[in-house]
């Protein structure tokens, strides 16, 4: 494609993004359908018809399609709409002003996934200008409700309009980022997923005064001794395949060889290799601890009533991840026996659970994905990913498609910030530079795995 389409990409998708961003979905409540509504509004500029889907009032999903002659299996582009709250006090810019600036869009969403939406619509708009000839429909659909478990968005559209948006294939979030390492940026492909085990813990007491805390007993203090259990413990270290084949690729790199070495032929190194990585390369130790074994992190803490009494109750909220070939009873009975000494002054009540999910490497798409990246590229490597969290994939997965989380990004700095992962955290942002990157190689993806 030629270098001024290229340029004309720059503006319109960065555009596209910070319009995107200025419009807040946070969830709760989410109100989608406002970003849903403008979606239609800037395809339908280029000929494409788009639906939108309410389950609730204001909690739309934007649906619509490029055809393709059927020859080949349908493609869906998924995203989400809604994003997590973000404090503005936090922010060196208005975390909803969709800014642009030092050569990034800066705003919540612009990593989490608003920067991807932006990026599958330019794509779409690239296939209809250019009267691209594809055996395929690519299908795009960017949801509701992802944030708070997907259940009014992916999940509602599948069980109620599934001819709509099922695809043997899917793209979604969850991988594509480059991990820099000293001479060449390793791009990962998530494959995989864990599990999500959401689960709120009751702590009970006897209240009392508070300037007499030995005669009452405390709610507070036994959760206190729950959370030190829960975030205390250790699950057992498993490596995977999918973890195994990010290692090797990680040991390609001299400075991590020896390490990465360590940790395949002999896993019950694991704490004391990875304790002595992260006094040099911390983020390398950020990307692998998470997924070698389960986590259980708290995330909300409610308790006490006044001052000056002793709380009879205090409940506090938990984010359980668990490895593919775990289960979620699995995973409930452990919890209740790492808690057994207190159990009888607890109430455990799950919120959500989803199951861990993976789909093949061996796929055609896998394959057109790593020689692109190789093509534009060739010095880089690719390696699949298991995600520590989860995304709507999950969906689509149990119904037989194949899903990859593929948001193609490198490495990146801002200017003035030392720049690290941002997703759910402050000053979020993605460079103009990774929306033109993202969009050339998701098309070069689209065009190779169709054609």
């Amino acid at each position: 494609m030629a270098v001024p389409l290229w340029q004309e990409v720059e503006s319109e998708v960065t555009a596209i993004l910070s319009e995107l961003i200025r419009i807040d979905t946070t969830n709760p409540p989410g109100n989608e359908t406002k970003a849903a509504k403008y979606i239609a509004e800037i395809l339908n500029k280029d000929g494409f018809q788009c639906e939108i889907f309410e389950p609730v009032p204001q909690r739309g999903s934007v649906v619509t399609r490029f055809k393709g002659s059927g020859e080949k299996p349908n493609l869906l582009f998924l995203s989400h709409l809604d994003v997590v709250a973000a404090k503005a006090a936090e922010w060196s810019v208005n975390p909803f002003g969709g800014v642009v600036k030092d050569g990034f869009v800066w705003g919540r969403g612009a990593l989490d996934m608003k920067g991807m939406t932006a990026i599958e619509i330019m794509v779409l708009k690239l296939l209809k200008r250019n009267n691209t000839h594809l055996k395929g429909d690519v299908i795009l659909a960017a949801t509701a409700d992802e944030e708070m478990g997907g259940l009014n968005g992916a999940m509602y559209l599948l069980q109620k309009h599934p001819e709509k948006i099922f695809a043997p294939y899917v793209l979604n979030e969850g991988g594509g980022w480059a991990i820099p390492l000293s001479n060449k940026n390793l791009y990962t492909i998530q494959t995989a997923e864990k599990g999500l085990l959401w689960f709120k813990v009751k702590a009970k007491g006897t209240p009392g005064h508070g300037s007499m805390p030995d005669a009452a007993d405390n709610a507070i203090m036994r959760m206190h001794r729950v959370i030190d259990k829960l975030c205390n413990y250790r699950g057992s270290i498993s490596y995977l395949p999918v973890v195994k084949q990010l290692l090797e690729e990680l040991s390609k790199d001299k400075k991590l060889r020896d390490s990465m070495n360590s940790l395949l032929t002999n896993p019950q190194s694991t704490n004391s290799v990875l304790a002595e990585l992260s006094k040099t390369m911390p983020a390398i130790v950020d990307e692998i601890r998470p997924r070698i074994s389960m986590t259980i992190t708290p995330t909300i803490i409610h308790g006490g009533i006044k001052e000056n009494v002793v709380p009879s109750e205090c409940e506090a909220v938990f984010d359980c991840r668990i490895l593919p070939g775990q289960t979620i009873e699995q995973a409930q009975k452990l919890i209740k026996q790492i808690l057994v000494e207190e159990l009888d002054k607890l109430s455990v009540e799950t919120i959500q659970a989803q199951e861990p999910s993976e789909s093949s490497i061996e796929t055609p798409l896998y394959q057109v994905i790593s020689n692109v990246l190789k093509d534009l590229e060739p010095n880089c490597g690719v390696a699949p990913l298991l995600m520590a969290g989860g995304t709507d994939s999950r969906f689509f997965r149990r119904l037989g498609s194949v899903c990859y989380g593929f948001h193609p990004m490198r490495s990146e700095t801002c200017p003035r910030v030392k720049m690290t992962r941002r997703e759910h955290g402050v000053d979020e942002r993605i460079s103009v530079e990774n929306l033109v990157f993202g969009t050339r190689v998701l098309y070069e993806t689209v065009t190779r795995f169709l054609s």
